[in-house]
């Protein structure tokens, strides 16, 4: 006899399940729900969610995507749903609480452990979500730092914050974002969503983010800390030649040394240095301050 494939989980539009139970859309969290299956089956591909992977979905709203990636072939082995609205997760527990492939976690996506999902799991999660416009810079910052416990990341963002994170260097929109997140993670913007695919619609246009973990970072660098202080520090006042901004932080003299050690004009502004330029500028600047590394956490 052959085994028969389990049923497929229903695709009722967000429409629908919001008028279920009663509920409309909250302004004050940002929540514009995607109704075009085109974008949420394009999404599922693109997360390439083999039988073996977990996927940590990051805002499950009312679990359209949810049950978008349970649809795809081959599916995930499971869904670790977060959800922080009171109101969404009552959705999601109605509406997913019988599939035992999904768990559903009352957290803030911010403080998620993808860590430990990982080693629930047994070998390093997907991430994929609708990341929520306030916490975007955050929620990538939490993903990519958490290393190897994140194989990759597929997330939806507005169009210009995902313009910054692809930004080459020469660019008005290169910046803190785009460096942080290319020195860790191999980025690509994949299509753009347009506001007539979600419900409200929104007023900006999105688009969808890959994120692959390097196995080592873009730039090698002694102190990731002090790269991240070095890269922090330049941006927050773009406008100056990097020998002044850098010189109030370091010092005149020990910038000084550190331009001159490292080949970085001091002249430069810094949507002009390359990632390389920024390791070897921070390693200068330690040796010149005679900063000992400081240990990072992976």
């Amino acid at each position: 006899m052959h085994s028969v494939p389990a049923p497929k989980p229903k695709t009722d539009s967000p429409r629908a399940v919001l008028a279920r139970y009663g509920l409309a859309a909250k302004k004050s969290w940002g929540q514009n729900f995607l109704v075009d299956r085109g974008v949420l089956e394009r999404i599922g591909r693109a997360a390439a969610a083999g039988a073996n992977d977990v996927v940590v979905e990051i805002g499950a709203g009312l679990g359209t995507l949810t049950t978008a990636l349970l649809n795809v072939t081959p599916a995930p082995k499971g869904i670790v749903a977060v959800e922080r609205d009171p109101d969404m997760l009552g959705v999601l527990r109605a509406e997913l609480s019988a599939e035992p492939r999904v768990e559903i976690r009352a957290e803030d996506a911010v403080h998620f452990d993808f860590a430990a999902a990982a080693r629930i799991a047994g070998r390093p999660v997907i991430v994929v979500g609708n990341l929520p416009y306030q916490i975007t810079t955050a929620l990538l910052f939490s993903i990519v730092e958490a290393g190897d416990a994140v194989a990759r990341a597929v997330v939806m963002v507005q169009r210009e914050f995902a313009e910054r994170v692809v930004a080459v260097p020469g660019s008005k929109i290169y910046g803190r974002l785009s460096v942080m997140v290319q020195q860790r993670a191999a980025v690509r913007l994949l299509f753009q969503v347009p506001p007539g695919a979600f419900f409200p619609r929104p007023r900006v246009t999105s688009a969808v983010l890959s994120l692959s973990r390097r196995p080592t970072l873009l730039a090698e660098v002694r102190d990731e800390a002090l790269f991240s202080r070095v890269v922090k520090e330049a941006f927050s006042t773009r406008r100056k030649m990097l020998r002044r901004s850098l010189g109030d932080t370091f010092g005149d003299e020990v910038a000084a040394v550190a331009f001159g050690s490292s080949g970085v004009d001091g002249t430069r502004r810094p949507e002009e240095l390359s990632i390389a330029d920024f390791a070897r500028l921070t390693d200068a600047l330690g040796a010149a301050a005679g900063l000992a590394p400081i240990a990072v956490e992976k």
